[in-house]
C-alpha cells in the first residue's frame, strides 16, 4: 500500500508541472540573488557565508515545498484516504516522499551554487550525507505538522509556529556538520552530531508514526 500512495504522490507531482516549475524558480531565484549580492563582488565570500547562505536557501525551498503536505488537499479526500489505506500508510509514504523531494531540491541547491557561487567543500561524501539526514528530520517533522495544522482554520500560521523550533533543532546539527566538511575536519569528529541528527530524525519519524492516526480520526 505504501508503494502505490507513492507512485499516487509521484504521479500528482508530475501532473502539476506549474508547481514544479516553481520550485525550481524559487530555488534558482534565491541562489541567483546569493550570487549577485557576494559572489561578483571579486569572490569574497568565504566558507562561513556560503554555508549560511546554503542552508537559507534550502531551508526556504523546503520548507516552502513539504509545508502543504496535507494543508494543500482538499478535506473530501481525508474521507476517501481514511477508507482506502491505513493511516500509518498515509504518513509513512508522505514521509518518503518528502524526504525524496528534500534530497533533489538539497542536491540542486549544491549544484546551482557549485555552478554560482563555487564549492568550498573539502568532504563532500559527508555533506550529501547530512543533506540526506536533514532531508529526512525536515520531511518527518513537517508531515506531521502538516497534518496537525490542517485541521486548524488558520492552517499556514499554525504551520510555521509549530515548525519553528523543530527545524532549528535540526538546521544546527546539520550547520555543524557541514562546517566539518568544509572545513575537511576528520569524520570522527561529526560523529556526535550525526548521532544527534539521527536520533531526532528517528523521533520525529516515531512520533508521525505513533501520533497520525488519532490527527487523522479527528
Amino acid at each position: 500500500m505504501i508503494v502505490t500512495l507513492l507512485k499516487k504522490e509521484l504521479t500528482l507531482e508530475l501532473r502539476k508541472k506549474s508547481v514544479i516549475a516553481g520550485i525550481g524558480l524559487y530555488l534558482f531565484s534565491l541562489t541567483f540573488i546569493c550570487y549577485i549580492t557576494f559572489a561578483l563582488r571579486q569572490n569574497t565570500i568565504n566558507a562561513a557565508t556560503w554555508s549560511a547562505l546554503f542552508w537559507l536557501v534550502i531551508l526556504f525551498s523546503v520548507v516552502n515545498s513539504l509545508a502543504k503536505s496535507f494543508i494543500g488537499e482538499k478535506k473530501g479526500l481525508a474521507i476517501y484516504y481514511y477508507n482506502l489505506a491505513a493511516p500509518q500508510a498515509i504518513i509513512l509514504s508522505k514521509i518518503i516522499y518528502n524526504t525524496l523531494l528534500a534530497l533533489v531540491l538539497s542536491l540542486a541547491g549544491l549544484i546551482l551554487f557549485t555552478l554560482l557561487i563555487g564549492n568550498p567543500i573539502q568532504d563532500l561524501k559527508l555533506f550529501i550525507v547530512t543533506l540526506l539526514l536533514t532531508s529526512i528530520g525536515f520531511s518527518s517533522s513537517l508531515s506531521l505538522i502538516s497534518g496537525i495544522a490542517s485541521k486548524a482554520n488558520n492552517s499556514n500560521i499554525l504551520m510555521a509556529v509549530l515548525s519553528f523550533p523543530v527545524l532549528i533543532s535540526i538546521l544546527l546539527m546539520a550547520i555543524r556538520i557541514s562546517k566539518n566538511a568544509l572545513d575537511g575536519i576528520d569524520l570522527a569528529a561529526s560523529y556526535d552530531e550525526l548521532l544527534n541528527l539521527l536520533a531526532i530524525n528517528c523521533i520525529a519519524t516515531a512520533l508521525a508514526y505513533l501520533l497520525f492516526p488519532y490527527i487523522w480520526r479527528s
